[in-house]
Parts: C-alpha cells; sequence; structure tokens
C-alpha cells in the first residue's frame, strides 16, 4: 500500500497514534477479508463487500494524512 511514502509509513506508524491504528486497522481487515475468501474464516458476500468498502474508507483517510504530512 503506498510504496512510494513507505519511509513516511514507517515515521507515521511511530509518531503518530492515529495513523498507527488506522493502519492497524486496515491490516486487520484486509486479512479478514482473505481468511473469509480462502474458507478460514466463515461469511459471506455481503460481509466481504461490507469490509472491502471499510478497508477503503479506512485506506482513504490515511491518504490524506500521508499527503498532509508530506506536504508540511
Amino acid at each position: 500500500m503506498f510504496p512510494e511514502y513507505r519511509e513516511l509509513i514507517s515515521k507515521l506508524k511511530t509518531a503518530d497514534l492515529h495513523f498507527a491504528r488506522l493502519f492497524d486497522q486496515h491490516n486487520t481487515l484486509d486479512q479478514r477479508i482473505t481468511n473469509i475468501e480462502n474458507g478460514i474464516e466463515t461469511g459471506d458476500g455481503a460481509t466481504v463487500e461490507k469490509l472491502k468498502k471499510e478497508k477503503l474508507r479506512v485506506k482513504d483517510e490515511l491518504y490524506v494524512l500521508l499527503k498532509k504530512a508530506a506536504a508540511a
């Protein structure tokens, strides 16, 4: 996710608690989606869609924070 911001992501994960929580939330959502799609965790198509929408919302929020930090 956002390879062009790799260094900034590492910095923000340690310096910004809100960013770190969002980053962890994104990774957790991604893992749940993968687990459901691979049959490791139970869930239906509607659950996967809901999780994907939430993951995208979190990713968008992370991007906004990265853009602000990069401009500062």
